[in-house]
């Protein structure tokens, strides 16, 4: 007796992952294209994304919730820099508000997808994290998600000795429920956004805290409730205060960085200054924070009203600036000769990044190899047919350009519905457009893979944009097709 093949669930749109990102998508989705089908693909047990999975002490954003929060959803916090709980809270009430939850399906991990031009379609084949079974789905538009890291761990260097101290080593992207550093010295290795969170946080109830870094970071105080924002929320209400303060947010952020990147030295003087300010008077402020590199050559680290600085005039917490010989049994020898105690150690080393989720394509049986193809107004690749990814800004708040995109996919959908296209697929039309990393940033964490990610062209729309002006006029504004975006009919008009 035979039995029957099981017929393949197909969607008009797969989305993967359910985080900031993701739960953005969706909305999008719902409210511009209500007829099209979709599911969210997460692979943990929740949603939330970044804002679920770190759960180290103090664990907040860097950015302003009036711009990272959501467009459409007004931030109604007084705190504009939130904690995760809070931003969570957020993230899930708009996916309830949405009606999202339905389609969020938990615990799919999205292993690999092929796309057929004979077919028109992806083939997506998933794991099921909690049972391990293996299904497979299609679907007409692949929409990636998941972010730059992977969530399974952090990055963490080679550390001669690691093994000889005697404490736990912990990585903040592990950070273990029973880990209790009240009265205990800890070390925190790193500089970057996680270092300057958890040391303030820790400070509160741990004997002492020292940040360890091999180069200083710029640092700068940034007030955790904006005055002005919660005024225009009591004088023009919710919605109206929400969008003035967001403008303005975009004008402040705007401004900033191109004046960090226009008067690097001016900058770096301001900086110091505030910095100085800040610290105890007589304290070596050029040697812990002032940075060899230029400002916004990599991203600022925000301190919410100056809790880092506050700290360390308290002389709870501590900043040494040099480069790690070997762990001890004890702590860590320096190069200086000096070594530094402790009784727990956390290696905020950073994050393991990857592009569309790790996923592996392939269309029409070839693989795709990422660093072959060009991003295509910095949400699609070259050669690579109805596949969108998500990458927000580097130098403001990542949210501003998820929204822009998701804005232009459903664009880009509608107009494909309008003329019968079932296919786009980016083509640059000059064969030898010279091309660039895909992400023009200097953080370790980028120049560590940047040969394993997608290339920018030098021209639009091949660059990767990291102004939400010009975005604005591209994604929102602009054309959904030009010559460089390739159409191809549905698959029923193929096939006959």
């Amino acid at each position: 007796m035979s039995t029957a093949p099981r017929a393949v669930e197909h969607l008009d749109v797969l989305i993967v992952g359910a985080g900031i990102s993701g739960i953005g998508a969706g909305r999008y989705l719902r409210t511009q294209l209500p007829g099209k089908s979709f599911a969210i693909l997460e692979a943990r047990a929740a949603s939330g994304g970044t804002w679920d999975l770190f759960r180290y002490p103090g664990v907040r954003s860097d950015s302003d919730l009036h711009t990272f929060g959501y467009e459409f959803k007004p931030w109604r916090d007084e705190e504009a820099i939130a904690t995760a709980p809070r931003i969570l809270a957020y993230l899930r009430q708009t996916a309830t508000e949405n009606g999202l939850d339905a389609h969020i399906r938990y615990h799919h991990r999205v292993v690999s997808a092929s796309w057929s031009s004979a077919q028109a379609r992806w083939s997506v084949e998933v794991e099921r994290a909690d049972t391990g079974e293996r299904l497979s789905l299609s679907a007409g538009w692949l929409f990636c998600a998941g972010g730059y890291y992977r969530y399974d761990g952090g990055f963490t260097p080679r550390f001669e000795g690691r093994d000889r101290f005697a404490g736990p080593v912990v990585h903040p992207q592990q950070w273990p429920e029973d880990l209790d550093c009240a009265g205990r010295r800890v070390l925190v290795i790193g500089s970057g956004a996680t270092a300057v969170t958890l040391v303030p946080a820790l400070a509160g109830t741990a004997a002492h805290v020292t940040m360890l870094q091999r180069t200083p970071t710029y640092v700068m105080p940034v007030a955790k409730k904006d005055p002005v924002a919660n005024a225009l929320r009591r004088w023009l209400g919710e919605e109206r205060g929400y969008r003035a303060t967001r403008r303005k947010n975009i004008a402040q952020q705007r401004a900033i960085w191109r004046f960090c990147r226009r008067f690097p030295n001016a900058a770096r003087k301001l900086i110091r200054w505030v910095n100085t300010k800040q610290l105890p008077p007589g304290y070596p402020v050029d040697e812990h924070f002032n940075p060899p590199y230029g400002p916004w050559d990599q991203r600022l680290c925000a301190v919410p009203d100056g809790d880092l600085f506050r700290a360390i005039r308290k002389d709870t917490a501590s900043v040494v600036t040099d480069r790690i010989v070997t762990f001890t049994e004890r702590g860590v020898l320096l190069a200086s000769g000096r070594e530094l105690e402790a009784d727990v150690i956390v290696t905020a080393t950073g994050l393991n990044v990857q592009a569309l989720a790790g996923l592996a394509l392939s269309v029409d049986g070839a693989p795709v190899h990422l660093p072959d193809t060009v991003a295509y107004k910095g949400m699609m690749l070259s050669g690579v047919p109805n596949l969108a990814f998500a990458i927000g800004y580097t130098n403001s708040s990542w949210t501003l350009k998820i929204g822009l995109l998701c804005e232009h996919f459903c664009r880009l959908l509608a107009h494909m519905d309008a003329t019968g296209a079932g296919v786009c697929r980016p083509e640059p039309r000059d064969p030898a457009m010279p091309t660039r990393p895909f992400l023009d940033f200097a953080a370790g964490y980028i120049q560590r893979v940047v040969d394993q990610l997608p290339r920018q062209g030098d021209r639009m729309p091949w660059l990767t944009s990291m102004d939400y002006h010009s975005d604005v006029r591209l994604l929102r504004t602009g054309r959904v097709d030009d010559q460089e975006l390739h159409f191809e009919p549905a698959a029923a008009e193929v096939a006959a």
